[in-house]
């Protein structure tokens, strides 16, 4: 169980990195790209980028360092939350792609966080 926390954490963490850099960074281009980045001001996208960078740290820094490992619980719970606000967004604009992404991954990390809480705690 220890063994496939650490690969789904490690693979989120990628993922949502990558999520976070897009939204902070190029903001102006994936708005082109993608309607639903209008659904809320560019302030708001680049607090939702840097809690899934924060987050991204999160999920493999204090179990990796057995420092505070309860923060990985904490992060995965946070982006599996954040992934509702996602889920909401892509409802309005009727992405069903988006929209089982988005419940994938929260799902997964609702998975993560109750590994990290119950199965399998960090020490």
């Amino acid at each position: 169980m220890n063994i496939l926390l650490w690969i789904l954490q490690v693979l989120a963490a990628l993922l949502y990195a990558a999520s976070g850099v897009m939204k902070v960074f190029m903001f102006d281009k994936i708005r082109e790209q993608d309607p639903s980045f209008g659904a809320l001001p560019q302030q708001v996208w680049t607090m939702l980028g840097n809690l899934e960078l924060l987050c991204a740290i999160g999920l493999i820094v204090p179990g990796a360092f057995h420092w505070r490992p309860e923060l990985t619980a904490v992060a995965a719970t946070v982006l599996a939350i954040e992934s509702l606000v996602f889920i909401g967004v892509h409802v309005k604009y009727r992405q069903l792609a988006p929209i089982l992404m988005s419940a994938t991954l929260g799902l997964l990390m609702a998975f993560v966080a109750y590994g990290r809480m119950v199965l399998h705690p960090i020490f």
